[in-house]
């Protein structure tokens, strides 16, 4: 996707090196419909520059930031020395991200979609979310109920879900706690086993892999993966939790603790 307007002022953007000249660098702007910037001599490196083409190359992808925006006389300042590592990596990043992102278009609506109805998607998932490509994860993460509040139909919101599951490489994370279990009564055994069920719950939400398995009497390690950290801890105690409660109303008792007993191996 590419838009129709023109850059801000002080924005990072992406382009390719289009022509190198004696006073400078013209880069065509790749997120921006039909728009070139000039980056001048002075801007594409710190010191002195004998010799442009020692640090920009024809066809180059470059990340510069906009100095100044003219519409009128339809010119756009630009400078490559302004950009440091960190930013030009995370730009970048951005930037595939996005074309990532209109590839996955394509792929849930054909890649015969018109302008039209492109933008009115991708306008309706910008009103809920910072980009497509955090749309498209979120989807990924959290099925329908991501696209609760994004103005779509029910077939397009079912387009978007499937592409997403199908797609988009979910970063999870992972944590694992403990909780030791006793029950000193006769059916002690069979308590113990509705106390892990419970900790494994029925209504776990989707995105979350919880598991629960024997360590070593009383022990028990629960895992939990989660697209985040916090969701992954709050399932990981709700989790003991399910199984303190399941236990102690049977007259046993439980304890949570997130390091492994050593000295009951």
């Amino acid at each position: 996707m590419q838009y129709s307007g023109w850059p801000d002022a002080g924005e990072l953007i992406v382009g390719e090196v289009d022509e190198i000249t004696d006073f400078g660098v013209f880069v065509d702007l790749d997120e921006y419909e039909n728009k070139r910037g000039l980056c001048h001599i002075s801007e594409v490196a710190s010191g002195w520059i004998k010799n442009v083409r020692d640090h920009v190359r024809q066809g180059q992808t470059v990340v510069a930031k906009v100095l100044e925006v003219d519409e009128g006389s339809q010119q756009i300042d630009l400078s490559i020395k302004d950009v440091n590592e960190h930013q030009r990596k995370e730009k970048i990043q951005e930037w595939k991200n996005q074309q990532k992102a209109d590839n996955w278009m394509e792929v849930a609506f054909g890649d015969d979609i018109d302008d039209e109805r492109y933008s009115a998607v991708a306008n309706a998932i910008l009103a809920e979310f910072e980009s497509l490509y955090d749309g498209f994860e979120s989807a990924a993460i959290h099925g329908t109920d991501a696209l609760d509040e994004v103005d779509l139909d029910d077939e397009e919101i079912e387009a978007i879900v499937d592409t997403a599951r199908q797609n988009v490489s979910v970063p999870y994370v992972n944590v694992t706690g403990y909780v030791d279990l006793r029950c000193p009564v006769g059916d002690g055994v069979d308590r113990i086993k509705e106390a892990l069920q419970a900790a494994e719950g029925d209504g776990v939400p989707e995105e979350i892999d919880l598991e629960v398995t024997y360590v070593g009497a009383p022990e028990y390690r629960i895992r939990v993966q989660a697209p985040d950290y916090k969701t992954a801890e709050d399932a990981l105690e709700s989790a003991a939790d399910r199984a303190s409660e399941s236990i102690a109303a049977d007259g046993g008792i439980a304890e949570y603790h997130r390091e492994r007993n050593e000295d009951e191996e």
